[in-house]
């Protein structure tokens, strides 16, 4: 479809504020490639990047009355499948079955420190350093070392660039290795990122 201009696009959004069905299908159309092809980019799975799709598209015929003309319109649909993204991780991360699964996979080396440290209050510890980073450094932390998305997954979502995800992770983990001397609780930390939503 020929890419329409800035003042058509107005027009459409202006409409889609009044509940104009034909002009949500005329957005629908142009976008609905684009959108598509970014989120199988971040998901690696047609099916998922399919459903999120008209999550979006449900998400914006909703949240229609407050739109705001004058701001960008294709940044704000992939701001909204960027959030979208970020919650269907955090939903996998939840997961039960996955969480036991890293568990029971982690269990042998839980057998060998269980003399050594605590786990709940190791995990409490750890869930308030990360909390304590800096807002961006934490949901890069939680994206890449919880969620397991790679620095170009993270890079691509957050509209920024591998060097400054890979800076952070430096950072995070610099400030996590600060409250933590030996490396057996380091290595037993790493592993309870998987399980810190657990509670």
């Amino acid at each position: 479809m020929t890419p329409i201009g800035p003042s058509d696009e107005t027009k459409l959004v202006l409409l889609l504020k009044e509940s104009d069905r034909r002009a949500f299908e005329q957005i629908y159309n142009l976008y609905k490639r684009r959108i598509f092809a970014n989120l199988r980019k971040l998901l690696h799975s047609d099916s998922a990047a399919e459903e999120l799709l008209q999550e979006v598209f449900y998400k914006l015929w909703v949240i229609r009355e407050q739109l705001d003309p004058e701001k960008s319109f294709s940044s704000y649909l992939f701001r909204i499948s960027g959030n979208l993204v970020y919650d269907h991780f955090r939903k996998a991360a939840l997961d039960k079955k996955l969480q036991e699964q890293l568990i029971k996979s982690g269990s042998e080396l839980y057998n060998h420190l269980d003399d050594m440290i605590d786990f709940k209050e190791s995990r409490d510890q750890l869930q308030k350093v990360i909390s304590s980073l800096p807002p961006q450094r934490q949901k890069i932390y939680k994206l890449c070392k919880i969620e397991g998305m790679s620095y170009d997954e993270v890079a691509l979502l957050l509209g920024v660039s591998t060097s400054t995800i890979n800076d952070h992770i430096v950072k995070a983990t610099k400030t996590i290795k600060k409250k933590f001397y030996h490396s057996e609780q380091i290595t037993l930390l790493l592993l309870l990122t998987y399980v810190l939503t657990s509670k």
